[in-house]
């Protein structure tokens, strides 16, 4: 029994010969096991590659577009007002002519009816980019659209918190309010 241990392999407990004959043996499918799962982790990788390419490129794209729409932001900001200017420089040679006019012939009615006609003019212009004017006088006080600066007392059967006197025009632009009116409100 002693020699029969003397034999045996500590790790395995099998006797020398058998694990010297294993140890020779040649894997029949270890083999082709081992290329299946080389082959699928190089293909494994060759996909990770792949999608690590299109994500840098997307990324790339991505930080093209933010780029271009940010110069296409700021383009549009610097000559967003074009519009309106290239609408108030005939206004704006109208004001030039009445002005001339005025100092070559004193007639004052001539230029209150030319000032006339310039306001119209521009109150057209401004109403054609959306701007109107805030209807106060004899409307009930809405601190969205009024801001009141005096209370004064109401007549008699009058009721309160109606306007009364408008100080200073208010307009909204489109849908809002870009300065409320200025208004006399009854108590």
């Amino acid at each position: 029994m002693k020699q029969e241990m003397e034999n045996q392999n500590p790790a395995t407990g099998e006797p020398e010969e058998a694990v010297d004959a294993a140890a020779n043996a040649e894997p029949v499918e270890a083999e082709p096991a081992q290329d299946a799962g080389a082959s699928e982790v190089e293909a494994l990788k060759l996909a990770a590659e792949e999608h690590y390419q299109r994500y840098l490129r997307t990324q790339a794209d991505f930080d093209n577009f933010r780029r271009r729409a940010r110069t296409e932001k700021e383009e549009f900001a610097k000559y967003a007002s074009q519009k309106l200017i290239e609408g108030l420089l005939p206004i704006v040679d109208n004001f030039d002519r009445a002005v001339a006019a005025s100092r070559e012939q004193r007639d004052f009615e001539s230029l209150a009816k030319g000032v006339e006609m310039i306001q119209r003019q521009l109150a057209a212009l401004l109403e054609g980019e959306g701007l109107k004017a805030i209807e106060a006088v004899g409307q009930p006080f809405n601190p969205e659209l009024h801001q009141a600066i005096m209370q004064v007392p109401a007549e008699e059967g009058g009721a309160s918190g109606i306007v009364v006197e408008e100080l200073q025009k208010g307009y909204m632009l489109k849908e809002k309010v870009i300065r409320p009116s200025m208004v006399k409100v009854t108590e």
